[in-house]
């Protein structure tokens, strides 16, 4: 039983890609795709796909690596989890690596990256950091 299933989202990846996987599969959720979504936005990922299996639902993220075949994850973190939830108002977003990596964070108007947050000026809890 899984407990946090956003934590085993970007464990999945975070393992994929240090052994240089071209696509990792997921249970799908409407929350994990939001991320996979922003993700792909980023430039993280290359794409995904949701596949539709005997009432399950998953999803396909093809990976994406540089000319040296290098992940564009160089790093991928739970920030805020079950057990202890952080939230943050619009003026003390972090930024990730000076503003080179981004936070997902949970607004309320969805997810959306720390700079659109901060465009938007929303607050909310901040579920990863990608760079």
């Amino acid at each position: 039983m899984n407990n946090d299933p956003i934590a085993d989202l970007l464990t999945r990846i975070r393992n994929a890609a240090k052994v240089s996987l071209p696509m990792v599969e997921v249970p799908g959720s409407k929350l994990k795709l939001a991320i996979v979504k922003l993700l792909q936005q980023e430039g993280y990922v290359r794409s995904f796909e949701v596949a539709q299996l005997d009432n399950r639902t998953s999803i396909r993220i093809l990976l994406k690596y540089d000319s040296e075949g290098r992940s564009t994850i160089r790093s991928i973190q739970r920030v805020s989890r079950p057990g202890l939830r952080k939230y943050f108002k619009v003026d003390n977003l972090p930024k990730i690596l000076s503003g080179a990596g981004i936070a997902i964070v949970s607004t309320s108007k969805g997810l959306l990256t720390d700079r659109e947050a901060r465009k938007q000026r929303l607050g909310g809890e901040i579920l990863c950091a990608v760079y």
